[in-house]
């Protein structure tokens, strides 16, 4: 009787196939050449090791300051590390690049191309965070930012009850069709978070075009709960076959093999998830030109947070605008790429170059983190920095809190992204939509339960350690 020791023996990798095999090896009697042959059908295959050397990748980025120097530096060498990743056959960085985790892990405004392999943290929780334009003539813009005020949602959690959109019928389907989608939690995120922006950098944008004069709508936003759920599962199942096939990897790059039946449905689930943030912006979109009465010139949209296909390659674009039209079925305008509320949205056009991968900027990105940013104000109060950097546009935070990460002075120079989307022949600008005025999230968090509770506790601290040196103080000058 061949036990699992005998398999041992033979240098093969245990594991919950054991006991499958076991039993038909017994059951039929198998030794010798028939033995081996059956092994040879069912017993795991070897695990594939990190590339001895990392991939080159192109960098299309340049240093202007010590700071872009230093974030230049690390992107450079997350990169080096991710390159490694057995899957990876090409790479190129951006000019808006800046680090979004640890060492090893793709940064922002990066592009990773991989054979045969879908690596959900490649395209992180914020599933096909993308941009969508619309043109509403010569309405005036005064009146399409208020009526996105009344209309749009910011902010964790869902529409409430009677505010919601209706989720159509072709979506829904999807959802309850997929593995990855069909959860009692992924369905209602779906209904709920339908029409809705989130927070951080995700804004709504109204601004003029150079060419035309005309008043341009403009939001920033992704998939929301749905996408966030949809990540979580991805990476679970990745995590799976990282274990058994390549445990040299660092869990942030495990993938799902594309041919796999849980490659094909993930595939799937991503290009569902890809409609409904679509309809996501739609659906605000046409609620504020129905306000308004306004007749709707033109629409476009593209997403610059995704996984795109071309054969057996998977194109991860963390934060990258696709120029090349295989990656973009539905093209019906140039693509969007927004830099900060005090400035032009661009319009842009480009082929792909070896370069470029067939990808662009998607804004103008960070060298600080927000806590850093954050610091480096000191000094000054949010309301001096917001005055000073909002000067000439009606910038709003639908919370009424302003957040002072998400102004201008956070991001990179947006003519120094600008310069270098030309010396890098990335894309041409073909119009910009000048801005009248923004609405984003602002500081939501500022009255949280959570927050007010760890203030209390800090301040309550304080208050002890302040009677604590007062009584050590008496104490002394009573011995004294």
């Amino acid at each position: 009787m061949i036990t699992g020791n005998d398999l041992l023996s033979l240098g093969l990798k245990p594991g919950k196939w054991f006991k499958e095999a076991l039993e038909h090896i017994n059951t039929h009697a198998l030794e010798g050449e028939a033995l081996h042959a059956y092994l040879d059908t069912v017993k795991p295959a070897p695990e594939i090791p990190l590339l001895t050397q990392a991939v080159p990748f192109h960098e299309n980025i340049s240093a202007d300051s010590p700071v872009e120097q230093a974030n230049i530096a690390y992107v450079r060498q997350s990169m080096q590390q991710l390159m490694r990743t057995p899957t990876v056959v090409a790479g190129a960085i951006m000019p808006d690049a800046c680090p979004a985790g640890p060492l090893g892990t793709i940064p922002v405004g990066g592009i990773v191309v991989a054979r045969n392999a879908i690596h959900p943290g490649m395209h992180s929780a914020d599933i096909c965070c993308s941009v969508m334009l619309t043109n509403l003539g010569k309405t005036a813009p005064k009146s399409v930012l208020d009526a996105a005020q009344q209309i749009t949602h910011f902010g964790p959690g869902g529409r409430p009850e009677g505010q919601q959109f209706a989720l159509p019928a072709e979506i829904e389907a999807e959802f309850r069709a997929n593995p990855f989608l069909n959860s009692l939690r992924s369905l209602k995120f779906a209904h709920e978070h339908l029409g809705t922006q989130g927070d951080g950098n995700h804004f709504l944008y109204v601004g003029i075009s150079r060419n035309t004069g005309d008043t341009v709508l403009v939001t920033h936003h992704g998939s929301r709960g749905p996408g966030a759920a949809l990540y979580t599962q991805g990476m679970k199942v990745a995590e799976r076959f990282r274990q058994a096939i390549s445990p040299e990897t660092a869990p942030p790059n495990a993938w799902i093999p594309g041919n796999s039946e849980e490659g094909k449905q993930y595939w799937a689930a991503l290009q569902t998830i890809r409609k409904w943030t679509k309809q996501n912006h739609q659906c605000l979109h046409e609620a504020i030109a129905t306000e308004l009465g306004a007749a709707v010139q033109q629409r476009f949209w593209n997403e610059h947070n995704f996984v795109f296909r071309d054969g057996d390659l998977y194109y991860h674009a963390k934060g990258a605008t696709p120029l090349d039209p295989k990656f973009m079925p539905d093209i019906t305008g140039p693509r969007i790429i927004p830099l900060n509320m005090a400035q032009p949205i661009l319009l842009v056009e480009g082929t792909t170059t070896e370069n470029n991968l067939g990808f662009a900027p998607h804004g103008a990105g960070r060298n600080l983190s927000r806590t850093r940013h954050k610091y480096s104000k000191i000094g000054q109060t949010k309301e001096e920095l917001f005055a000073e950097e909002t000067q000439g546009i009606d910038a709003r935070f639908f919370f009424n809190q302003i957040d002072i990460s998400e102004l201008p002075s956070a991001y990179k120079d947006a003519g120094e992204v600008q310069r270098q989307i030309q010396a890098f022949n990335l894309a041409t600008i073909v119009d910009e939509i000048r801005p009248y005025g923004c609405i984003m999230a602002g500081d939501w968090e500022q009255d949280a339960p959570w927050r007010k509770k760890k203030l209390a506790k800090a301040a309550a601290a304080l208050e002890a350690q302040g009677a604590a040196d007062s009584q050590a103080d008496a104490s002394a000058l009573a011995e004294g």
